[in-house]
């Protein structure tokens, strides 16, 4: 079932968790396997956030149960842009000069997405302020397209 998931679309997802068909725990922990397995050669994911991801998935799923008015992406794990602010989560805009940065707000597009009940699991690659459309960088090293590795993501991929 944890393959099956990670192939959903994040609507279809959402509608099978608001039936209690899959549960966020169950969701967050699929993704997190998949992160296991391929981010190591991939290097997509910069900066992962594993025990927040399943408190809030914990949590997602208590008021699943309780019958709580959930959001939209209600309990659906993702990650964001390192370019995105997301506050307590390290934040390097691909930048050896936020190599450290933990910012202590989010940014407007995180806010959103964490209104509508999404999970973060983690911070995406990117280049050095978002300035060349490669996922690459001194500080992140460049992501790997998953069809085929000897070939960068893309900037936005």
């Amino acid at each position: 079932m944890s393959d099956e998931i990670c192939w959903l679309s994040a609507i279809e997802l959402a509608t099978r968790i608001q039936a209690k068909e899959i549960s966020p725990v169950e969701a967050v922990e699929a993704a997190l396997t998949q992160l296991d397995r391929l981010n190591p050669r991939l290097n997509a994911v910069v900066t992962r956030t594993d025990e927040l991801a399943r408190s809030q998935a914990k949590e997602a799923e208590s008021a699943v149960l309780r019958g709580d008015a959930l959001g939209p992406l209600h309990g659906v794990p993702l990650v964001v842009k390192d370019l995105h602010f997301t506050a307590g989560v390290r934040t390097t805009c691909g930048s050896e000069l936020y190599a450290d940065f933990i910012p202590e707000f989010d940014h407007p597009i995180v806010e959103r997405l964490r209104e509508a009940g999404c999970i973060l699991l983690g911070k995406t690659n990117t280049s050095e302020f978002g300035l060349i459309p490669l996922a690459s960088s001194r500080l992140l090293g460049d992501a790997c397209n998953p069809w085929n590795l000897q070939h960068n993501t893309g900037g936005s991929s």
